[in-house]
């Protein structure tokens, strides 16, 4: 599958009643993602919207090696990403200071392609706080900013993730990623934030329209 293929997809989709979105995110890692994602797809349907999670794909490459499995599914999920009008992330941090990477690509595949991007976070820290954090030994410079242990300098720009990945949620909404005021109990399946970016979809379709 090709980026045009993923292009003309989009295109045929823009008719559909409902606006589907893309549901991105580390929910496949969890014990039931079946579970997680029925639960945010209902909540697209609250708010008008049709929910399209990485599983609903109708394919099982079970029979395939390990490599051959990773790579279809990828394309699975590129086509999918293609056959949706936007696109909301799970950037809670996932194994490290960072979000999940694989969402992080499709973010930036997302925006690519010129679809709305909305992103929500269950943490409330700041992407270089979480880092040094995480880093542990870190030294400060004499003009203030930090670097690690082999001098490599740490990013710090008061933001949720990667400047690329909170700048592709602003460019492409018009909106920052969503923060809770305190970091949520139920650190990967609390879905206030998912909930909030599904109202400024909302308000975000509305006003295209």
């Amino acid at each position: 599958m090709t980026l045009s293929n993923c292009v003309n997809n989009e295109l045929k989709i823009q008719s559909t009643s409902k606006p589907k979105i893309y549901l991105a995110g580390p929910e496949l890692f969890l014990p039931d993602p079946i579970s997680a994602g029925r639960k945010k797809k209902d909540l697209c349907r609250k708010y008008g919207f049709e929910g399209a999670f990485p599983l609903d794909a109708d394919f099982d490459p079970i029979d395939l090696p390990k490599r051959e499995q990773g790579s279809h599914i990828s394309q699975n999920n590129e086509f999918l990403i293609g056959s949706c009008d936007l696109l909301i992330a799970n950037m809670t941090p996932f194994r490290g200071p960072s979000m999940d990477v694989g969402t992080a690509f499709e973010v930036g595949f997302a925006r690519a392609l010129g679809k709305p991007v909305f992103g929500y976070t269950n943490d409330s820290g700041k992407f270089t706080e979480r880092t040094i954090e995480f880093l542990g030994r870190i030294i400060e410079r004499n003009d203030g900013r930090f670097e690690d242990s082999r001098g490599i300098e740490i990013e710090d720009f008061d933001l949720v993730d990667n400047l690329m990945i909170d700048g592709a949620v602003y460019a492409a909404s018009g909106t920052w990623v969503v923060v809770p005021e305190e970091s949520k109990k139920d650190y990967y399946s609390d879905l206030s934030g998912f909930e909030e970016c599904l109202v400024l979809a909302r308000k975000f379709i509305e006003y295209k329209v």
